[in-house]
């Protein structure tokens, strides 16, 4: 248990509630198990398709690789496109790629006020919506979603989901305790508070790019 968790747990303890935290987390899993499913949209087809689809009607953009080693050069490709600086910061889990053979300068770090790129995982992908799901954690900063003009998502297929509701079954079967924060990205920052006119990057990415790897 964390340090956090001990703390709660003698909270309960001193409220009366003295079941260890696992068999309060089994009561939990087994109150959710018992629950009839609500109704929702029947996802029918390749979920990748599905998930493509539905994030270019948010604005975003995809790219599909075989596999991860390709990642560098597509996102290298999606910076040449779009005359962005080849300089970015990513999660640690990225840091190991390819990025010099690619021409991309790369620093694994949480992002700062004067980053342009950012580029992170997802813990994973909904089909029906075309929305990213991201945890917060010391490896997974959320200002390097959320602090760049441009965030760059590296999404593993298998991680597609068909709903939400398969996104929260797969973080509790993930995860025994809740990260500080959960974020879903729907496409880049938008508002449309002055004069209903909508505009891109009012408190977060301009853009939003998708690099989906196929394989495991």
């Amino acid at each position: 248990m964390s340090p956090r968790e001990k703390i709660l747990d003698r909270i309960r303890m001193q409220s009366g509630r003295r079941a260890p935290f696992h068999v309060r987390m089994d009561d939990v899993s087994a109150h959710l198990k018992a629950r009839a499913v609500s109704p929702r949209p029947f996802i029918d087809g390749d979920l990748r398709t599905r998930f493509v689809a539905m994030a270019g009607r948010l604005s975003m953009t995809c790219a599909q690789v075989a596999q991860s080693s390709q990642v560098p050069a597509a996102i290298a490709a999606y910076l040449n496109d779009h005359g962005l600086p080849h300089a970015a910061v990513c999660w640690p889990e990225f840091a190991s790629l390819d990025w010099a053979g690619s021409g991309v300068s790369i620093e694994a770090r949480a992002a700062r006020e004067s980053d342009l790129v950012g580029i992170t995982g997802a813990f994973c992908a909904i089909a029906e919506t075309g929305t990213l799901m991201t945890l917060s954690g010391p490896e997974t900063p959320p200002a390097v979603s959320l602090l760049v003009e441009t965030h760059i998502a590296i999404v593993r297929a298998a991680r597609i989901v068909p709903c939400m509701e398969e996104a929260w079954a797969l973080l509790r079967a993930e995860h025994m305790v809740m990260p500080r924060a959960v974020n879903f990205i729907s496409g880049p920052s938008r508002t449309a508070d002055i004069e209903q006119t909508m505009v891109l990057g009012a408190h977060g990415p301009y853009r939003v790019h998708v690099i989906l790897v196929h394989a495991e």
